[in-house]
């Protein structure tokens, strides 16, 4: 697919490895262990203008936690005023006042992830006690200011309540709610080695990722699938280069261009739930729709 039928509309910004959180299922390795890695304020302001310059449309602030990077206001208010539409995904759990005033002010979307409708399993999942405490109050927050937010519900592990999770947030007034399962990257891979066939079949169809070193993979999942870096060649040579073009193809070869038609909403703020995959079903594999593995996953609330 030539980069002319393939524009980038979408970029993930992964500012930070960073997080409070230490999640057994986290495809980006992060924990309080994290940095912020390489790329400083000045190198991700060049990026965002080189994105803008493209014709981007969307921006996601992602990390680790991309609450716990010190520059987040200043680079989502140069996002913003840049033309670009900008989202957070966060787990919500450390949104200082100045934080929410640059949301408000920058007309910022969110996203969050949210385990179980029990604090006791939302813990235990995230490894960090009180954190279902803080993010269901920081999205009843969010939902008083009118801030647009989304609800993703990741299913970890047996017997979680994720119907029940997501029955919850839409009692809360999330609009909002999707679903997937957990993909075998990152600390979720226990070790092996991961594959193109976990990934959606999405990365790199109008999308990309850039990774706190100035690495640019085709997803935020598909970090082993590295492109180049930033750092040292403009955004539009790499989107619009041969590399990007190899593992587009390699990707498509794998999942078929029909995977692309099912538009999974826990990552993407530019899309809203397609039906019957999410959230009646609750991941994004078309493949999979009718299988009862899929059908256990989220469900249809009651």
């Amino acid at each position: 697919m030539s980069a002319a039928r393939n524009r980038l509309k979408f970029v993930w910004l992964e500012v930070t490895g960073l997080c409070n959180e230490f999640c057994g299922h986290c495809y980006a390795d992060s924990s309080p262990k994290g940095t912020h890695g390489a790329m400083t304020v000045r190198d991700w302001k060049r990026t965002i203008d080189q994105l803008a310059e493209i014709g981007a449309l969307d921006v996601q602030f992602i990390g680790g936690e991309p609450t716990l990077y010190p520059h987040l206001r200043e680079l989502i208010t140069h996002a913003h005023g840049a033309g670009l539409s900008v989202e957070v995904f966060s787990n919500m759990t450390h949104i200082q006042d100045e934080l929410w005033e640059t949301f408000t002010g920058c007309g910022v979307k969110l996203a969050t992830s949210y385990y179980s409708d029990t604090a006791e399993e939302h813990d235990e999942v995230t490894r960090l006690r009180g954190s279902h405490k803080k993010t269901r109050a920081n999205i009843e927050k969010a939902l008083s200011l009118n801030i647009p937010l989304r609800g993703g519900v990741v299913a970890v592990q047996s017997g979680q309540r994720v119907r029940e999770a997501a029955r919850d947030l839409s009692a809360l007034g999330v609009g909002t709610v999707g679903g997937d399962r957990t993909r075998a990257f990152g600390r979720a891979g226990k070790g092996a080695e991961p594959t193109i066939g976990d990934l959606c079949g999405h990365c790199a169809h109008e999308k990309c990722a850039i990774g706190p070193d100035g690495n640019v993979w085709p997803c935020v999942l598909g970090r082993f699938l590295n492109v180049r870096n930033v750092l040292e060649s403009p955004l539009s040579e790499i989107w619009e280069g041969v590399r990007m073009a190899a593992v587009l193809a390699d990707i498509s070869a794998v999942h078929g261009e029909g995977a692309q038609s099912c538009t999974p909403p826990q990552f993407l703020p530019m899309c809203g739930p397609c039906g019957p995959c999410v959230p009646s079903v609750g991941h994004c594999d078309p493949r999979e729709a009718d299988s009862s593995a899929a059908t256990d996953t989220i469900g249809a609330p009651a």
